[in-house]
């Protein structure tokens, strides 16, 4: 008898605790005219365009030079 009655008192907090019970308005914040910012990013076009490079440049005895005269001009691509 007394393991029946022991077992009842510790359950019923438990049982207590399971049953459905009715929300509280006050825990319920409905805000219905408030709006989050939408960032919106533009897409990143990369043009890649072709550039005529006359000339490269040399390491010389005193610096870097730049040399026209023994290279062929080239293309090159450069982003802009």
């Amino acid at each position: 008898m007394k393991r029946i009655l022991l077992g009842t008192l510790l359950a019923l907090p438990f049982a207590i605790s399971a049953l459905p019970s009715q929300a509280s308005a006050a825990e319920v914040i409905v805000r219905p005219n408030v709006h989050k910012v939408a960032i919106v990013h533009k897409p990143v076009v990369k043009r890649i365009q072709r550039k005529l490079i006359p000339a490269h440049w040399e390491t010389v005895r005193r610096g870097n030079k730049w040399v026209k005269v023994r290279v062929p001009a080239r293309y090159v691509n450069v982003r802009v």
